[in-house]
């Protein structure tokens, strides 16, 4: 059955790994109906983390998607990834959702990873709810948790619901908009129990009363004289100021409860339902290119949020219907590929269990499999518009392997597969080496690369080996020298002969690789002088110190000679590389090691221990500053020393750092490593 907008919410789950999103979307379907019992993470019998690799780390990797109804409207529940490695999957979700509901841990507060998903939910004026969770953990303090939420995302933060009772003793809830409390006996579906509000939570629920009161009154001057006055405001009205408030963030409510008790867990459906908006109600999506507006009656307009690499579906495709309606065994066309799509049968998602349906409406999200070129970030229409959603900031990979197939023969297998991961996954890169050959995957963190490995055999059949890479060093040289190159083949029948004289001599840095033609007089013919300078270009791929590239050298040929019958362009081409290697040895050649910038991210109390690990990594700091509850550090390290440093940052932080580095420029490497390195290459030639 199609739902039209008005009655549909769209809503994702956001928050820091381990606030308890997917224990809070297992209590939702189970509280809704959509699934007959009660799972849990420890156990891996939840409905959205169903992966192998989700169960096995008791965390979500993939945003899932789970629809179902509460009070006659259609929620569609996406439940993301808190994990930072896995932050492309949280931002998709957001980018289609009119609502966020962050989790939040009632232990921990406010955590590095939802001050940056906060953030992003605000460049895209989505309506934002917070759910404290955990409450009957030791520690847990609803109280202190909630004043954190104000210190990090300012006083339009404001309690909708308080809990009865604290830590292990938590039992309910009392509701602010309407002063009735709640008591949860047993997790079971329908376990609420209105109660009287208990007299020693009395005073508090009134004083958290009186402070939402004067957030709904601001929504509207009306309500705001009214309640100054002293006259009445009914629930319908205070509903309806809450939900104008939230729908672009005026105000931001705050609901409580144990998701894996189910308690507090019908309240937070009705929430959902009577505050956060409907598409309709947040209004339509405005593009450069065009305005869609939640209509079935509009032009298709369809955007594809995630892919799924599956090996026997190939991909499956979720995607939110900004306009118009989406049907089974249509074509519609991709605007980036210009390409048309058989649309066969439509996905739609419930519980552990997808169904099919015959069309999806405006404002509706859905799944299709087996289309040929459409991925993640595209747009289905059913005409040919140009059309572009804006793009998400996606953070730059910073872990990096060298990645080879177990099994011979199987490099095309692997790189298919990586691929096809790359293409759910947009933070992946994948690439070869130009100057070692290694195929190269990067991820956020080693935890990411591994999950990439671990899904490479689950999924497709494809075992490979990790190694970091190595280092891209390269050689150039400090002053100039000359040589004679001279390349002379006399075994019977034609010969070979070549003869050269050159002159080296370092050149501006970046300048790269420049050749200089002074042969005067017809001592070389002009056809042999490419020859030459391809055997000199050649000759510094692979430098005399270790075979790093040389770079930055300018060559001058200066004489020569030549035979009539003998001479060829390959002759000259080995002896300009003779004379070249000759030149190099003379040259003083040195090894030149890449230098990054790294822009770390760090919690405040862990700043001195981040700037004295990277001073051991021969880092040079550039700065600081206070960013919201973390500070920015930026330093210059070379490539080598940061390796293996994102585990390490981990552990200096308490797991809330990160970073990311960019190429800045190669400098010299120190006299009393080059021996380290020179080793290191000869136990593995780079041109190997």
């Amino acid at each position: 059955m199609r739902h039209h907008a008005e009655a549909i919410r769209n809503v994702a789950l956001v928050g820091h790994r381990g606030a308890g999103k997917t224990s809070l979307n297992e209590a939702l379907l189970f509280e809704a109906g959509s699934l007959t019992r009660l799972g849990s993470v420890l156990d891996g019998t939840t409905a959205s983390d169903v992966d192998p690799d989700e169960q096995a780390r008791q965390m979500s990797i993939s945003a899932t998607v789970s629809s179902f109804e509460w009070s006659e409207r259609k929620i569609n529940l996406l439940d993301t990834p808190g994990e930072p490695s896995f932050v492309a999957d949280a931002l998709g979700a957001l980018r289609v959702c009119e609502s966020a509901i962050f989790v939040i841990n009632a232990v921990m507060g406010v955590e590095v990873a939802t001050m940056r998903l906060w953030n992003a939910a605000a460049e895209r004026d989505i309506a934002r709810m917070l759910f404290v969770n955990m409450l009957d953990r030791e520690r847990a303090d609803f109280f202190r948790t909630l004043e954190s939420l104000k210190s990090a995302f300012g006083p339009h933060v404001v309690a909708t619901e308080i809990p009865i009772g604290s830590e292990h003793d938590v039992s309910g809830v009392v509701d602010l908009v309407d002063m009735r409390a709640y008591s949860y006996e047993k997790a079971g579906r329908g376990n609420a129990t209105e109660i009287d509000i208990p007299a020693d939570v009395k005073a508090r629920a009134e004083e958290y009363r009186e402070k939402l009161m004067d957030e709904v009154a601001e929504v509207s001057d009306e309500l705001m004289e009214r309640y100054l006055e002293g006259s009445p405001i009914s629930h319908a009205e205070i509903v309806d100021a809450l939900r104008r408030g939230t729908n672009h963030g005026s105000i931001f409510p705050v609901v409580c409860g144990v998701a894996t008790r189910n308690l507090g867990t019908n309240r937070l459906l009705d929430a959902i339902v009577e505050d956060l908006p409907s598409p309709v109600e947040h209004g339509g999506l405005e593009l450069p290119e065009v305005t869609l507006a939640p209509e079935d009656d509009g032009e298709l307009f369809a955007y594809v949020f995630k892919t799924r690499a599956d090996p026997y579906a190939g991909r499956i495709n979720l995607f939110r219907v900004y306009q118009g309606v989406m049907h089974r065994d249509t074509q519609l066309l991709n605007t980036r590929t210009h390409a048309r799509e058989r649309i066969g049968q439509l996905i739609v998602f419930s519980g552990k269990a997808n169904g099919h349906a015959d069309e999806v409406g405006a404002g509706d999200i859905g799944g299709v499999a087996k289309l040929k070129e459409t991925r993640s970030g595209d747009w289905l229409a059913a005409c040919d518009e140009p059309i572009r959603m804006p793009a998400d900031q996606l953070p730059a990979p910073v872990m990096a392997f060298a990645v080879e197939p177990k099994a011979k023969g199987e490099e095309d297998k692997v790189f298919t597969a990586l691929r096809r991961l790359q293409e759910e996954d947009p933070t992946i890169d994948l690439h070869r080496d130009p100057q070692t050959g290694e195929q190269i995957v990067a991820g956020l963190s080693q935890m990411h690369v591994e999950v990439i490995v671990d899904r490479l055999h689950s999924r497709f059949g494809a075992d490979v080996t990790l190694k970091p890479p190595r280092v891209p060093y390269q050689e150039t040289i400090r002053r100039s020298a000359k040589a004679h190159g001279r390349h002379k083949k006399q075994s019977g029948g034609r010969g070979q002969f070549g003869d050269c004289h050159i002159e080296i001599e370092p050149s501006e840095a970046g300048a790269g690789f420049e050749f200089v033609d002074r042969i005067k007089g017809g001592a070389i013919p002009r056809s042999f002088i490419p020859a030459v300078e391809k055997g000199a270009r050649e000759a510094l791929e692979h430098g005399v110190l270790a075979g790093y590239p040389v770079k930055d050298v300018r060559v001058t040929l200066v004489d020569g000679s030549f035979h009539t019958v003998d001479s060829s362009e390959l002759a000259f081409k080995l002896a300009a590389a003779l004379a070249m290697k000759q030149a190099l040895e003379l040259a003083d050649p040195v090894l030149l090691e890449p230098v990054m910038l790294v822009t770390l991210s760090v919690p405040e109390d862990t700043v001195g221990d981040v700037i004295g690990d990277l001073n051991s990594r021969r880092g040079r700091p550039q700065g600081m500053e206070p960013v919201g509850a973390m500070t920015a550090i930026k330093a210059e390290l070379p490539m080598a020393e940061l390796l293996g440093y994102a585990p390490d940052l981990r552990s200096l932080t308490g797991g809330q750092g990160d970073y990311t580095m960019e190429f800045l420029r190669y400098e010299e490497v120190p006299a009393h490593l080059v021996s380290k390195v020179l080793a290191a290459a000869d136990a593995e030639p780079v041109h190997a």
